[in-house]
C-alpha cells in the first residue's frame, strides 16, 4: 500500500505539493516510485527558473522507464534538493522527505483543483 500523507495535494500524474505561505515543495508520490522502480537518475531545473502548472519541470529515469515531472502548480524554483542529485535512489527509501524543488510567487489557488489525500487514495486505488 502507498504511502499517502496528508497536507498535501497530488496530481492525476502522481507528484504532490506542499504548500508553506507564499512557497510549495514539489516531489513525486510513493505511488510513482513503486510503479517506476529503482531510480537513477533525476534532472530538475536550474535556481530562478519559472514552473508553469500542468508543463515539464524536470525528469526522472528509472530501470524501468524515464517520465517527464510535470509542475502542479505555477512558481519561481528557489531551491533543488541536492540529496536526489547526489543519490536518487532516496526517492525510492521515503517519497515526500526527497523532495525534487522549492519554489516562491505561488498562487495557492491553483492547488485548489489538485487531489486532498483522501480523493487521490480512492484514484489510486482505481489504477
Amino acid at each position: 500500500m502507498a504511502k499517502i500523507l496528508d497536507g498535501y495535494r497530488y496530481t492525476e500524474k502522481h507528484e504532490w505539493v506542499k504548500l508553506d505561505g507564499d512557497t510549495a515543495i514539489f516531489g513525486i508520490s510513493d505511488f510513482a516510485q513503486n510503479a517506476l522502480g529503482d531510480i537513477v537518475f533525476v534532472d530538475l531545473p536550474k535556481v530562478g527558473k519559472s514552473v508553469k502548472k500542468g508543463q515539464s519541470f524536470g525528469t526522472i529515469e528509472s530501470v524501468k522507464a524515464a517520465e517527464d515531472l510535470y509542475a502542479p502548480i505555477s512558481g519561481e524554483v528557489i531551491e533543488i534538493n541536492p540529496e536526489i542529485a547526489k543519490d536518487p535512489s532516496l526517492v525510492n527509501k521515503d517519497a515526500f522527505a526527497a523532495w525534487m524543488i522549492k519554489i516562491k510567487n505561488v498562487n495557492s489557488s491553483e492547488a485548489d483543483s489538485l487531489m486532498d489525500s483522501s480523493k487521490y487514495k480512492d484514484f489510486t486505488a482505481s489504477l
